[in-house]
């Protein structure tokens, strides 16, 4: 084992400080799972212009190693799918495909699983295996089970945790799928952003039981959704938080590639922005129009004057949303089946109305028919469907599962 108790301790204190660990158990655990173990063969630091620098465990002083593993960071493991740290010296570009969070976000999502003794976790995606670990240590080996669907980052938590202690369940497969053969599970977390909590994951929890995940499509204006299953198979709950992950590899979002100006070229509509378009900037905006148009991407493009268009695509249904900034305020032209902007623009508009309310005030349902989304008013499932107690929601958004 390795000798870091002190920096241990002291990352424990920073993550109670900061609120996050609130528990004496996962303090123990904490305190306990030496997280440089989940780190090799190295990581990539950010450098200048872009580029990631690499470090590695065998090649750099001890007391700079454990400074970096306990720093208050993530750290990328891979880059592009393949890459690591001990199979370049130079300085490199790159896009993260793994890495290890920062300890305030994985143990602020543990600590939201209220887990109690004797509980069985699924988790999805393994990643380096630090969570993995601090679980292992406050619930028991037997109890863990966790997926990754990249084999050589599989490979490399599975050598971890043995070397820490832990003989888990450590599983190579699509997370989306879950592991039905150890289901049912009290609780289901997900280390990897989803477009939406797959409902085999619904399935393969108990009643009562906790699914955990981080739900959207875009690389920010995501939330921590928390539901519980019940008996008659569906789960409902609530946006707890903003959180920022990975996507899961097959939901990852491919950037659109092609002249843009070709897809915007044919125009039905053009007309005055009710609000900027910038405002998708902000987290809870951003949020609001994934909820309105799910499958569209806000695309950002400088041109070689340095002018800077704003873009809405749904590629798939060919529909597009430009802008163009004027003195009088923002243009917005639509083409397409789908009017993106009408869709997004009214979800803002109606949620500025009601007083711009947090993303903690969104509820949300499963079914293994449809997600719905929704602020205000209080929902209940009746034998003839959903009724609605007192007023009515102030935004609303049922997503059918196809």
């Amino acid at each position: 084992m390795t000798q870091t108790a002190p920096q241990r301790r002291a990352l424990a204190e920073r993550l109670q400080a900061a609120g996050v660990l609130t528990t004496a158990a996962w303090r123990a655990a904490v305190e306990a799972v030496p997280r440089e173990l989940f780190l090799n063969p190295g990581v990539f630091l950010p450098a200048e212009g872009g580029l990631w620098r690499s470090v590695t465990a065998l090649g750099t002083d001890p007391a700079e190693w454990a400074e970096i593993a306990y720093s208050d960071q993530s750290l990328a493991t891979q880059l592009d799918g393949h890459l690591t740290a001990d199979q370049t010296g130079e300085p490199v570009r790159g896009t993260p495909t793994s890495s290890s969070t920062t300890p305030v976000t994985v143990v602020g999502m543990i600590e939201h699983l209220d887990v109690d003794d004797g509980h069985t976790v699924l988790e999805i995606g393994t990643g380096t295996g630090y969570s993995t670990a601090l679980m292992c240590h406050r619930l028991g080996e037997d109890n863990v089970t966790t997926i990754e669907v990249d084999q050589q980052v599989a490979a490399r938590a599975d050598a971890a945790l043995e070397e820490a202690g832990f003989s888990t369940w450590t599983v190579t497969g699509d997370g989306l799928l879950g592991h039905p053969r150890r289901a049912p599970y009290d609780r289901v977390i997900a280390t990897c952003a989803v477009r939406r909590i797959p409902y085999t994951w619904v399935r393969q929890t108990r009643p009562g039981g906790i699914i955990l995940a981080t739900v959207g499509s875009w690389a920010y204006g995501t939330g921590l959704a928390k539901v519980t299953v019940n008996e008659a198979g569906s789960a409902e709950g609530r946006i707890i938080g903003r959180s920022s992950f990975m996507h899961a590899r097959a939901q990852a979002a491919v950037p659109l590639a092609g002249d843009l100006s070709a897809r915007t070229a044919y125009a039905d509509t053009e007309r005055e922005a009710k609000v900027p378009p910038t405002l998708l900037d902000d987290w809870m905006p951003a949020f609001l129009a994934q909820l309105a148009a799910p499958r569209a991407q806000f695309v950002k493009a400088a041109s070689a004057d340095g002018t800077l268009s704003l873009y809405l695509f749904d590629a798939d249904r060919e529909s597009f949303a430009a802008f163009t900034e004027g003195a009088s305020g923002w243009t917005v032209r639509q083409g397409g089946p789908v009017s993106l902007w009408d869709d997004v623009e009214a979800a803002l508009t109606a949620w500025q109305d009601a007083g711009q309310p947090d993303i903690s005030a969104i509820r949300v349902h499963i079914t293994e028919r449809a997600h719905t989304y929704w602020i205000g008013g209080q929902r209940i499932t009746t034998p003839s469907g959903e009724k609605w107690i007192g007023e009515k929601p102030v935004l609303r958004w049922e997503h059918p599962i196809r």
